[in-house]
């Protein structure tokens, strides 16, 4: 299974971004799935999980700006990340929540700035 992270890009602080985690197969109703993030020179930090009953569990430092959800063919997850700080800044994968992990790709980057 081939996971693919796009939709990053520069905003302002305060700005907003969708990701978007395409799968080459539907294994989100299989797999609880994460969004990961990870800082230069830093360990991959998770962000938030969605289970295969859509339960979402949010980090402390996204709770309220982000928000995951996939589509009706479950193909696709998305991070909806409002009220973007600089600290939000890093590298965003998305992956299973759990070993073994699939590819981790090359994950998109998000850039908050002005």
């Amino acid at each position: 299974v081939q996971l693919q992270a796009s939709g990053g890009g520069l905003v302002q602080p305060g700005g907003s971004l969708r990701l978007s985690c395409a799968a080459s197969r539907s294994i989100f109703r299989i797999y609880t799935m994460g969004w990961y993030r990870q800082y230069p020179g830093k360990q991959r930090e998770l962000v938030v999980t969605l289970t295969p009953r859509d339960s979402a569990n949010y980090a402390d430092s996204v709770k309220g700006r982000f928000t995951i959800s996939r589509d009706k063919a479950e193909n696709t997850v998305y991070l909806q990340m409002n009220s973007l700080e600089p600290e939000d800044t890093a590298v965003y994968y998305c992956n299973k929540f759990e070993s073994p992990f699939l590819s981790w790709g090359q994950g998109t980057q998000v850039t908050v700035s002005s």
